[in-house]
């Protein structure tokens, strides 16, 4: 060593040194201080800012963490002094020890994401397969158990490092979660927050064990795949059309105004309308099968039945109405005129306007069958004879 070298050494050792960490990144978890040979002066000054932790390691054991804050290392006042053990020289000479300083500050946007779809059981759609996708915030919560189970030696640990780990991790609680939860897939965009919150909590249990912690957890989007979302909205579209008579005069108006560009003439005319009323006719019986009541045209009003206690118009089939829940199925008796079938307990014909009370014998007081030209009871002939 040369002399110059001796006098720099000499000045060196003369000076307090300074143990501190600028972080001039948005992604460093863990940052290990270049000691010099791991030797720490007595009378270093330690000097731990907001949103950092330093943990000193000492024979490969974490002896301290120290919070923000401005500390000397003087054998008085430093609790790590407390915890190292007597020092072979004493509190003048150096002491070997690692130093670590812990990004303590929250990690905000980052990613995760469903790499496959995940199945599940759902109550409108039978076998769903959903992916999802979204964002979510991180801390350290507690550095030494961070360091133990994670960062291990390494002297510069970044989020990259376990990005992967983590994302796995959510995505197995993201998936156990919604299967618990039961949420349908048509009400999951209504309950984002929720399902976040919820998601959240059992993430939590398992990153603490890594000294972990979410802070927040957002769901962006649950989708549902490409084909299945086809259907609905084709379903949607139709019932966005509306009345199917509209629908049909609406095709023909197209097929006129494209007929009218159009340089053929008569021939572009027709083929326009044709089309137009093809296509109108087509969707108006489409949508007359299937409405129900008063909204869909004459063949949809004859394919339903008045409710004997209320008179809504109800499906054939249906055994209850569908607005007062009375029972359907009423017994029908023919008209004592003309002979149409009438529900019991009519007190005129719906066809004829006849009174539906039984003739009775002028003798006896009987009821007489319609038509009868005699009394079953007494004989008497009656008025019908």
């Amino acid at each position: 060593m040369g002399l110059m070298d001796q006098i720099k050494g000499a000045a060196l050792n003369q000076f307090i040194e300074v143990i501190e960490w600028l972080d001039d990144s948005k992604d460093t978890f863990l940052y290990r201080f270049p000691v010099a040979g791991q030797e720490i002066k007595n009378g270093a000054q330690l000097i731990v800012r907001e949103s950092q932790a330093a943990v000193f390691v000492f024979e490969g054991q974490i002896a301290d963490v120290f919070t923000p804050g401005k500390y000397t290392i003087d054998g008085g006042n430093t609790p790590i002094l407390t915890k190292l053990g007597a020092w072979k020289y004493g509190f003048n000479s150096p002491f070997k020890s690692e130093v670590y300083f812990v990004n303590t500050k929250q990690f905000t946007d980052m990613k995760w994401g469903t790499s496959n779809p995940i199945m599940l059981r759902d109550a409108d759609f039978g076998i769903v397969r959903l992916r999802a996708f979204g964002a979510y915030s991180l801390r350290i919560s507690d550095p030494a158990t961070f360091i133990k189970e994670i960062a291990g030696t390494n002297a510069h640990f970044q989020s990259e490092d376990i990005d992967g780990q983590l994302k796995r991790a959510i995505v197995t609680e993201f998936s156990d979660a919604l299967g618990e939860l039961k949420v349908p897939a048509l009400d999951l965009a209504a309950q984002y927050k929720e399902i976040g919150e919820a998601i959240r909590g059992k993430i939590n249990q398992e990153f603490s064990t890594w000294g972990l912690e979410v802070t927040k957890f957002f769901v962006e989007n649950i989708s549902l795949p490409p084909e299945v979302e086809e259907a609905m909205d084709k379903r949607a579209q139709m019932g966005a059309l509306g009345d199917a008579q509209r629908y049909m005069q609406f095709q023909a108006a197209d097929a006129l105004r494209d007929a009218a560009q159009n340089e053929g003439g008569g021939a572009g005319l027709g083929a326009g309308l044709g089309a137009g009323f093809a296509v109108g006719g087509q969707m108006a019986n489409v949508f007359g099968q299937q409405q129900q009541g008063g909204g869909g045209g004459g063949q949809a009003q004859a394919a339903t039945v008045p409710c004997p206690s209320c008179g809504k118009q109800n499906q054939p089939a249906a055994k209850f109405c569908a607005d007062c829940g009375a029972k359907m199925e009423v017994a029908q008796v023919p008209c004592v005129k003309c002979g149409a079938m009438l529900r019991e307990g009519a007190k005129f014909c719906s066809e004829c306007g006849s009174t539906q009370e039984k003739a009775k014998c002028s003798k006896c007081q009987a009821e007489l069958a319609p038509g009868a030209k005699f009394c079953p009871e007494c004989g008497t002939k009656t008025e019908a004879a």
